[in-house]
Order: C-alpha cells, then sequence, then structure tokens
C-alpha cells in the first residue's frame, strides 16, 4: 500500500496518465500528491494549459543561439510554479514597514552577536514575526485540501525561507519558529542558507511550511508578487529597504521603510483579512522589542 496522501481522484487520473504517484512524490519531495501535480506528465515534463503552439519557434532563423538544458532540479519548480499558478486565485496586498527600531537594536548589540558567533540579520526579526502573526491569524496557517473542500487548520509554527543558490531557489524550514528567540532564529538562518547554498539541506528540512518568506532586500527593488507556494495559503516578500519622508504635525522626518508584498489565496483569505494580517506585522516590525516577550 502506498503511504502517499492523495485521493481517489487523483490517483485514477495518475493511473490514467501512467504516472507512477509514489515516483511524483520522490521527486517533488513530498507525501502528499494534488490533481496539479499531476499537469506535467509522465518524466517530470511541464504541460503549461491551452495552446503552446506559437512557443515552438525556430529561434536560430533570428540570429545565433545556444542551448541550455533546463536541470531536474527546475523543472520540478517549473511544473510546480505553472501549477500555483494556473489554480491559485491569488491576490498581492502590499504595505511597508518602519525598520529604525530594528536596525538600533541590531547596532546596540553587534558586540553581543559578535560574543555569541551570530549575525544578527533583519530577516530575524521578520521570521519572528511572521511567527507571530500566524499564531494570531489562524486562516493564515492553514491549507486547503487538493479538492478545495476542507481547510486544514495547523497548531504549528513553521517559516520557510527561500534561498537564492547556484543551483535555483531552495526553501529550508524553521521548524517550530514561534517557540524560539531572535537569537536561535538568527543561527538557524545562516546554518540553513549556508548549507542550503552547498546543496547539503536534507528533504526532512524542506516542505511543511506554515508559510514562506522571499527576501530580495540584499538584491533591490521596490515591490513585487511573489506566488503562493501550495500548500501554503501565503507567502510574504520583502524589497530593499527605502528612506521615506513621514511627517509629524508640520515635521518632516526620515524613516526606513522595508517594502513587504504578502501575495494569499483568495479562496480562503480575504482581502480585509490580509490588511489586517499584514497592518498588524507591521506593527511587530516596528516595535521589535515586543518580539522579545
Amino acid at each position: 500500500m502506498s503511504d502517499v496522501k492523495t485521493s481517489p481522484s487523483t490517483r485514477k487520473l495518475a493511473q490514467e496518465k501512467g504516472i507512477d504517484i509514489d515516483a511524483l512524490a520522490r521527486d517533488l519531495g513530498r507525501n502528499t500528491i494534488g490533481p496539479e501535480d499531476l499537469a506535467g506528465g509522465q518524466g517530470g515534463k511541464t504541460a503549461p494549459s491551452g495552446d503552446t503552439s506559437y512557443w515552438d519557434v525556430d529561434h536560430a532563423q533570428y540570429g545565433a543561439v545556444t542551448e541550455e538544458p533546463m536541470s531536474r532540479f527546475a523543472k520540478v519548480a517549473a511544473r510546480n510554479l505553472a501549477a500555483a499558478q494556473a489554480l491559485i486565485p491569488a491576490v498581492t496586498h502590499h504595505d511597508r514597514a518602519d525598520v529604525s527600531s530594528i536596525e538600533a537594536l541590531r547596532k546596540a548589540w553587534k558586540t553581543d552577536a559578535q560574543a555569541r558567533g551570530v549575525k544578527l540579520t533583519a530577516l530575524a526579526f521578520h521570521v519572528a514575526a511572521l511567527s507571530r502573526c500566524l499564531r494570531e491569524f489562524p486562516r493564515f496557517n492553514a491549507s486547503l485540501t487538493p479538492d478545495g473542500e476542507t481547510l486544514i487548520l495547523k497548531d504549528f509554527v513553521h517559516v520557510g525561507i527561500a534561498v537564492d543558490t547556484a543551483h535555483g531557489l531552495m526553501v529550508p524550514v524553521i521548524r517550530n519558529a514561534d517557540h524560539k528567540g531572535l537569537w536561535r532564529i538568527a543561527a538557524e538562518i545562516a546554518d540553513l542558507a549556508g548549507r542550503a547554498q552547498a546543496r547539503k539541506v536534507g528533504p526532512d528540512e524542506m516542505g511543511g511550511a506554515s508559510m514562506t518568506i522571499t527576501n530580495l532586500g540584499g538584491i533591490g527593488g521596490t515591490a513585487f508578487t511573489p506566488i503562493v507556494n501550495p500548500p501554503e495559503l501565503a507567502i510574504l516578500g520583502i524589497t530593499r529597504t527605502e528612506t521615506v519622508t513621514v511627517w509629524q504635525d508640520d515635521t518632516p522626518r526620515p524613516v526606513p521603510m522595508a517594502p513587504l508584498d504578502l501575495s494569499y489565496d483568495h479562496r480562503v483569505i480575504n482581502g480585509a483579512d490580509a490588511a489586517r494580517f499584514l497592518a498588524r506585522y507591521a506593527a511587530l516590525i516596528a516595535e521589535p522589542r515586543h518580539l522579545l516577550i
């Protein structure tokens, strides 16, 4: 008997397509398979919906070209992203958070961080704030069953961290982030990111996230629309901190602000929910000492 969890209709569809459910689950590093995972067919080939015949172009007729095969890792990611984009009615809510207090704390604790041998990044504060919000807003810490009929509410908070590596995007997970302090979160971020770059993150350290953070702050940008990573219901994007003029009465004050981009599955989360979630998140980032309680 297979240990892979899937609905009878999905298993039947896999049989009709000649897809080995167990092999597909191993390729994806998961133990659950939904109908959207079958879009690629046997052998992991991405099969976008609709007529794609116009893609079949001899590009060499226009100039010199070279061919670069997609890696197995990239093909699996492409299949998942295409399915997510096609099946999830996603909306992105944008906001920003005052990070001046976070930067002040990081500066004040620099000596302590050196003594601990830990780099206290702003991302550690973001993970702590997100874990708090996921406890306060349980519908964000949930997943839909593949048939879209049942909401699974989770009594754990695991935060995925998207890591840009030379071999593709990897998302290791900080388990039970709501029970960990800033120093431990910072240490785990550094450890997971380093091992992801070296391709030393195990399958048991990926998957099962309540929600993922994808941070482009070190690269640039002012906003983007991250794709929800099913079976998660939302994903938080962060871009480069920018200085914004804030008025206090008649006095302008420069404030460092981190742009926030929250994409969410509109089948479960509505716009008002997203606005409240991100407003609470921004408040925690603006007053990070609350994260130490």
